[in-house]
């Protein structure tokens, strides 16, 4: 559920940068997010947020296969680290909140690279193999 709420968050804040800020004017967004970088990458966290969103439910898993599933949301990563680059960007004077979003970030995604590296030892074919001859 947090994941469909970041989604709903970020097409609200994508629906207010076309209404209001554009005036759905498709040929100014476009250049828009080729002209501005903080634009650009916000606009790739919001692509790469989509199939996320769509593949969130029960029966997507089912679908893709929990191994397959799971590498496709792994992207999530990438979209919260453009996320923050995005704020930082457009924020031009006080940088303080975004630089506090990216220290938040950063001590989560080591604490999932120190979890990953000291879960459960995972068993490559090799080790397999020697668990099996002995």
């Amino acid at each position: 559920m947090f994941g469909l709420f970041a989604f709903f968050y970020v097409c609200c804040h994508f629906c207010i940068y076309l209404g209001l800020d554009q005036v759905l004017d498709f040929h100014g967004i476009w250049a828009d997010v080729l002209k501005r970088r903080y634009i650009t990458v916000g606009f790739t966290g919001f692509v790469l947020l989509i199939p996320l969103a769509i593949t969130s439910t029960a029966g997507w898993v089912r679908r893709m296969g929990y191994k397959r599933w799971q590498m496709l949301h792994r992207a999530i990563y990438l979209t919260a680290i453009a996320g923050v680059i995005h704020y930082y960007w457009l924020v031009k004077s006080d940088v303080h909140l975004p630089l506090e979003y990216a220290g938040v970030m950063a001590i989560l995604l080591l604490w999932r690279v120190y979890a990953f590296y000291s879960g459960p030892k995972r068993r490559t074919p090799e080790t397999a193999n020697q668990a099996a001859s002995v």
